[in-house]
């Protein structure tokens, strides 16, 4: 399986922002932007990989760094940062532009992890990524120290499905749910 460059797994998508993807601040909702990300991420995967499906595995972190204003378009940009033998980490970036003076600036970063499946639905191996840019092999460096961050999130995630409970807090008991309720107020 030959390795590949980041920029084969690029996919770059502009929109505008609607009035209907604004919160009460007049701002693009977080979820809206989340929304464009995994789309865009899932895409990237599934170029770097050349499969039908791709699944999003984690969404490491969404650092939002400015607000996106309804004047603004929204560029998304993603490709294949880093790979292990059955996942790849996608690394995007979202650049707000305001469409009247032209001012540009970095208005989110992202790392969202993906696993390729077969038509079993089974994960499969991926090919490796070789970075070129300054930019890539920066990413590049630091994605072993992600990846060992997620597999420490994911164990921990696993300990805490032990623990925490399934049942709806009414069905606890009155006393505990009426304890819980206080609680909250």
């Amino acid at each position: 399986m030959e390795a590949k460059s980041p920029k084969d797994s690029l996919i770059i998508n502009t929109d505008q922002v609607m009035i209907n993807d604004l919160n009460n601040y007049n701002t693009l909702f977080g979820g809206v932007l989340m929304k464009k990300l995994d789309n865009n991420a899932t895409l990237s995967a599934r170029r770097h990989a050349r499969v039908k499906e791709c699944v999003t595995a984690s969404t490491d972190s969404i650092d939002f760094l400015h607000p996106i204003h309804q004047t603004d378009s929204v560029c998304v940009e993603s490709f294949v940062s880093y790979t292990g033998k059955k996942s790849m980490e996608i690394f995007c970036k979202v650049i707000a532009e305001d469409m009247i003076t032209g001012h540009r600036r970095m208005a989110a970063t992202a790392f969202l992890t993906f696993v390729a499946l077969d038509e079993n639905k089974k994960a499969i191996k991926v090919p490796d990524v070789v970075p070129e840019t300054e930019e890539e092999k920066f990413l590049y460096r630091s994605g072993e120290e992600r990846a060992k961050t997620r597999r420490v999130r994911r164990e921990h995630s696993r300990e805490l499905t032990d623990i925490i409970g399934l049942e709806k807090p009414w069905e606890k008991g009155e006393e505990e749910y009426v304890e819980n309720i206080s609680q909250l107020g």
